[in-house]
């Protein structure tokens, strides 16, 4: 069975390689504004942190790319997975250049860096070169009380110079972007362009294929869509394209850039693929400053696969263009630019005084990850839908234990960015899609959101997580209703909420043998945190009840939480704290889940059930943090600071931060913050790059100003949310194997003969073996196995007859990993990622047109990568219902 851990933990060695940078030098983030004048023994000390990999652009989960060094020259940037996205940009002073971005080329002197700042929009970085000083920072309008801005694939880059050393300069700047940043992987094929954007200078790469929503899965990169670099021909910007090492040559030894453009193409990106470079001149006086600027963006076309719809970004819902958001983004860079630093400034404001500098540190460098795990984009009624991806955990998508962990983060800034993470999970669960009492885990495979695959997904209640579901969303839905003071969100969704809460009325109090949040733990019994969740979870309904008017059902389940609450202190209790399991004595977990009885007012748990595991959490802290309980030394980061809020005491939080600080500044894993660790020796477990740091934020949710304060300057987004899609009705035309084994001929070996998916091809003389579908493995997540296939590869082919054609005919297909497919020896489609059910596609136009009545032949090569396998296809009508 794939779960959450599966491909998380044990990262490969190449991947290993791009982030496990170990350079001795001191990094400093400095918690509130950049000071051109500050000395650099000012800016190291006590105050130094150094981000274990720090954010450059964080967008979304494609266009997300970071630097895992001490030095930004250290080595290459790379997006979060580890795979190299390089980003390279040097500076030339009075003739000589230096280095400053990437590690290439080796030859180049690199400029010493003196400072590294992290906000929440922005990243600062400072070097020393030639008698000059370049700052070099990257600015995304992350801005959470502005949706469409949050949502639009814009980094800013601008360097700014001033002299050090009193004299006049004369300096040029160069920046190169790799193609690499339009490929999941580097045999794939690249165009480019150099479109012509009105007072814009634009240079433009993608893939050659553009398989749009083609690739889903973990460890994966974007191909499809197009990269741009842009910059207003204000700037007085040069641009090319040509090959790396020769565009880096001509402007390390010229200052300049090659002459000509390279138009070979389209090429594999591993085949010497050029560059997209851009070069600009200045002067520098004496006592004054020189600048230049730029911006990235991505452009993905379509977002998601939303049950069926392909939607677009949250910016495209008016109808705008990537040359409308690039050219008012050009327009209104001092706007844009004053808006960030006002946005850092008060947020980081308001993070020293709820938790001092380290909380300062720790949430300014999860602000932009926790974003980019998640994609924003518009429903059919142009509102805002909010997909997180389970980074390094298995790719999930919209994964309700996910988002409860992240929503801290929206809740306190827009909780309208909270209701668009919640509703595709509210909107599932009251579906006739979804079969069971307690809500989904998830609503698929990033970016297909097609219907749970963890677990036992839509097929089986088996590996699911019931109590904690339900609980997660009548908390969140609560929080959502408190932050904005009105409730008629959660009217919208009470017959489903209802339905919830009556499960956890039934089930809540003394968990049944099953998985939690924490499911890389394994399932538990008579939980003791998780029972708490259900029981605040109550209460938090019971006051939703009362608002709505329903007082004799907000009574009925309020006594029922206090009732719970009482017994679950004599149940759980073992002396100096409370226990891990009920039926457990001599052992402890945090109890994250309390930290709700502050934040909505519930007034269930004495203060002395806070205050006496508090106490205890402070013997049981390691160097590097608290254990996320008996059972084992590691930890979870998001709950750490939900632990560290249940008593509301500032002493208290920072005093379990503080380890926190310690181990993001120490980890020798260069990765994007992890939240699972090991607290005695700062190595990482699992998991990066994920949402779930946003939920560093929940302390200031217990401040009701300040909590106040940022819901008031986000205001809202006025609509309604389109329902789910509603799901075609699907009639097979060729079936697979649920109900009755179909047979194909299949080899484990490569074949020999080029033409095997066409149907001249002869399995039986090809010495091909015959066995029922599906072909895997037993435990692959629904997966009925009539052949064992345990090899990397399968190829299979079947002969099927059809008495006519229906014009809707698509693929129905069930394939653990990548699947190619053939109809009639042409490509009918091409698959990445896994299932775990059967889903259908659509079948390319050139296979669509060999189905013929009578005889036809369908071919299947499936690629076997990690976990589970199989592979089971067939063909169905399909029928959209209004």
């Amino acid at each position: 069975m794939r779960n959450k851990i599966f491909e998380a933990v044990s990262p490969s060695k190449a991947q290993r390689k791009n982030f496990l940078f170990r350079g001795a030098g001191v990094l400093t983030v400095l918690f509130i504004a950049f000071i051109a004048n500050t000395s650099l023994a000012d800016k190291a000390g006590e105050n130094s942190f150094r981000p274990p990999s720090v954010p450059l652009i964080a967008c979304d989960p494609y266009f997300s790319i970071w630097s895992p060094a001490d030095q930004l020259y250290g080595s290459e940037t790379c997006h979060w997975t580890g795979t190299d996205h390089p980003l390279v940009s040097m500076v030339r002073i009075d003739g000589k250049t230096y280095r400053i971005m990437g590690s290439q080329p080796e030859n180049v002197e690199p400029a010493e860096q003196v400072s590294l700042e992290v906000h929440p929009t922005r990243t600062v970085y400072t070097f020393l070169a030639g008698g000059a000083e370049i700052q070099l920072e990257f600015m995304q309008a992350a801005l959470p009380d502005d949706i469409d801005l949050l949502s639009q694939p814009i980094v800013w880059i601008e360097w700014e110079a001033k002299s050090a050393d009193g004299k006049s300069h004369d300096i040029s700047v160069y920046m190169d972007a790799g193609m690499d940043l339009a490929v999941h992987q580097n045999n794939q094929y690249v165009e480019w362009s150099k479109p012509d954007f009105e007072g814009l200078n634009v240079l433009k790469t993608g893939t050659k294929s553009q398989n749009v929503l083609a690739r889903k899965g973990d460890n994966v990169r974007i191909d499809w869509g197009y990269f741009y670099m842009a910059a207003p021909d204000g700037q007085k910007p040069q641009s090319q394209i040509a090959q790396a090492h020769k565009s880096r040559a001509y402007f390390t030894a010229r200052g300049d850039l090659p002459g000509t453009m390279d138009k070979d193409m389209p090429r594999r990106v591993e085949e010497d693929a050029p560059v997209m470079a851009y070069k600009f001149d200045r002067k520098l006086e004496k006592g004054k400053t020189a600048s230049c600027r730029m911006m990235l963006a991505y452009d993905d076309i379509k977002s998601v696969l939303y049950f069926g719809d392909q939607l677009e970004a949250y910016w495209k819902k008016d109808g705008k263009t990537i040359e409308d958001i690039l050219s008012s983004a050009a327009e209104n860079f001092a706007q844009l630019q004053n808006r960030c630093e006002s946005f850092d400034k008060e947020l980081m404001q308001d993070l020293y005084k709820a938790g001092g500098e380290d909380y300062v540190k720790i949430a300014s460098l999860a602000y932009r990850q926790a974003l980019a795990a998640n994609k924003v984009v518009a429903d059919e009624n142009g509102m805002p839908l909010m997909f997180s991806k389970e980074n390094f955990s298995n790719g999930c998508m919209g994964t309700v234990d996910v988002f409860y962990p992240f929503a801290p983060q929206v809740l306190l800034l827009n909780p309208t960015l909270a209701k668009a993470s919640f509703v595709p999970i509210l909107e599932y669960g009251r579906s006739e899609r979804w079969k069971f009492p307690f809500a989904p885990h998830d609503v698929g495979t990033y970016p297909h959101a097609m219907g749970q695959v963890y677990g036992g997904g839509e097929r089986s209640a088996e590996n699911q997580m019931p109590v904690e579901e339900c609980g997660n969303m009548i908390l969140l839905t609560a929080a959502a209703v408190k932050a904005e003071g009105d409730v008629e969100f959660a009217r919208k969704y009470w017959d489903i909420l209802s339905s919830w809460a009556e499960y956890l009325k039934s089930k809540g109090l003394d968990p049944e043998n099953q998985l939690c949040t924490d499911d890389f733990a394994g399932h538990l019994a008579h939980n003791v945190n998780l029972s708490m969740k259900a029981i605040v979870s109550l209460a938090a309904y019971a006051d939703m009840a009362d608002m709505m008017g329903e007082k004799a059902r907000a009574s009925l389940y309020r006594r029922t939480a206090q009732k719970y609450a009482r017994q679950w202190m004599e149940m759980a209790d073992d002396g100096d704290h409370y226990r891990l399991a009920f039926d457990k004595s001599g052992t402890w977990s945090q109890k994250y889940n309390l930290v709700w009885d502050r934040i909505l007012d519930l007034d269930l748990f004495p203060d002395s059930v806070a205050r006496k595991e508090m106490k205890y959490y402070k013997k049981m802290q390691n160097e590097y943090g608290l254990p996320l309980d008996n059972r084992s030394k590691y930890t979870k980061l998001d709950w750490i600071f939900w632990t560290a809020s249940i008593t509301g005491s500032k002493k208290d939080f920072k005093d379990l931060i503080a380890p926190v600080r310690k181990f993001i500044s120490e980890t020798p894993d260069r990765v994007p913050m992890t939240d699972w660790y090991w607290t005695h020796n700062a190595e990482q477990r699992g998991f990066q790059a994920r949402p779930v740091v946003g939920g560093v934020f929940i302390k200031l949710m217990d401040n009701e100003k300040v909590w106040n304060k940022w819901v008031k300057n986000a205001g809202s987004v006025k609509g309604q949310w389109a329902p789910l899609p509603k799901p075609p009705k699907i009639e097979p035309v060729v079936a697979m194997s649920y109900d009755e084994p179909k047979m194909w001929y299949y080899t484990f070996d490569k074949p020999s003969n080029d033409n095997w998916y066409k149907p001249s091809f002869n399995p039986v003389d090809a010495g091909w073996s015959r066995g029922a579908a599906g072909f895997g493995t037993s435990g692959t997540p629904s997966a009925e196995v009539n052949t064992v296939w345990q090899s990397p590869n399968i190829w299979i082919t079947r002969k099927f007859h059809l008495d006519d054609v229906p014009d809707s005919l698509e693929l129905m297909i069930h394939h653990d990993e990548d699947a190619t497919v053939y109809i009639n020896g042409k490509l009918a489609a091409k698959l990445y990622g896994y299932t775990s059910s059967p889903g259908h596609y659509k079948i390319k136009d050139d296979a669509m047109k060999t189905l013929k009545k009578g005889r036809n032949t369908i071919a299947i090569h499936c690629r076997q990568n990690t976990g589970g396998q199989y592979i089971d296809a067939g063909l169905a009508q399909i029928i959209e219902q209004d």
